[in-house]
């Protein structure tokens, strides 16, 4: 009977034995939260490491990389492989919905002896997201429960919209931080802009125009068309603006490399070309006059002469 047992007893424990070798491995999964520092996601060579992210991205690689390092992406989830070392670098990933950006700093080393294979990285929100540049500013937890009426904002409107545009203009695509609620928007072709500074030699033309809730921004490029130096001034402005900003605060003469530079004009409720004044000509009386009413009168002058 005792040796009935023992031998039960050790087939249950070669079945159990058994049934673990067939149990998957799990892996750890190393949690990195985003709260706009570099992350950073080391590589060893050769072997492939997954960031998953749960978004769909855009990844930009340097191209001094670009051969010693394998990037897929497929479901939210990106395959880093480097098939060489690969000092430091920091690669941009892009949301394609919103055009937030996340860094990642990798660098890749050889493998060593006796080295665990690097677990898959997971990208979250931090808990507690910084409040983005132009992004309504949030109540505290005491006044959560009171009535807003309107959601007010940590930076001006005409600000984020200046900001915003000399950004785009001036600055590198990856520093262009995006703003909640801010498009583009379309520019009427062939913008009169002759009114906008008629006390200065200057040429405008409208660039580009940006909006947000109730207000438009546009920005105009200003040459000098006169051979001396010319001081710009918002108040030499013609026309309806909330607010106006100059790039550079002087124009050279024309033919130099700083006889251009940009202003941005902010309107509310409407864009810059239903901001702008009229342009006046001087008036002659006979062109209101109907064709007919009008060649009548010269042939009745003519007959009164005779």
């Amino acid at each position: 009977m005792k040796s009935l047992v023992k031998r039960s007893s050790a087939a249950a424990l070669a079945g159990l034995l058994l049934c673990l070798a067939f149990v998957p491995a799990v892996h750890a999964v190393e949690i990195l939260r985003w709260e706009r520092l570099p992350l950073a996601v080391p590589l060893v060579v050769g072997q492939e490491r997954v960031v998953f992210i749960e978004r769909n991205v855009r990844i930009g690689v340097p191209p001094t990389v670009g051969e010693q390092l394998r990037v897929q992406s497929a479901g939210g989830a990106i395959y880093l492989r480097a098939s060489a070392p690969i000092p430091p670098t920091r690669l941009q990933l892009q949301d394609v919905e919103s055009g937030a950006l996340i860094l990642l700093d990798i660098a890749a080393e050889p493998a060593k002896a006796g080295q665990p294979a690097l677990e898959p990285v997971r990208i979250v929100e931090g808990d507690v997201p910084a409040t983005r540049y132009g992004e309504p500013a949030k109540p505290a937890d005491d006044d959560a429960e009171r009535t807003v009426p309107a959601a007010k904002r940590a930076t001006p409107v005409a600000v984020v919209l200046t900001r915003y545009a000399a950004q785009n203009l001036y600055a590198p695509l990856r520093t262009v931080e995006p703003v909640p609620g801010l498009g583009r928007v379309n520019l009427r072709r062939g913008l009169e802009l002759s009114t906008l500074l008629p006390t200065l030699p200057v040429r405008a033309q409208a660039l580009a125009a940006w909006r947000l809730e109730d207000q438009w921004v546009t920005a105009v490029k200003l040459t000098n068309a006169s051979g001396r130096w010319l001081d710009l001034d918002p108040r030499a402005l013609q026309g309806d603006f909330l607010a106006a900003t100059f790039q550079h605060p002087n124009l050279a003469p024309a033919g130099r490399a700083a006889d251009t530079t940009v202003v941005y004009l902010v309107t509310r409720g409407h864009g810059l070309a239903e901001s702008l004044l009229p342009k006046l000509s001087p008036i002659d009386a006979t062109v209101n006059l109907p064709p007919a009413a009008a060649a009548g009168q010269a042939e009745g002058g003519a007959r009164h002469e005779k």
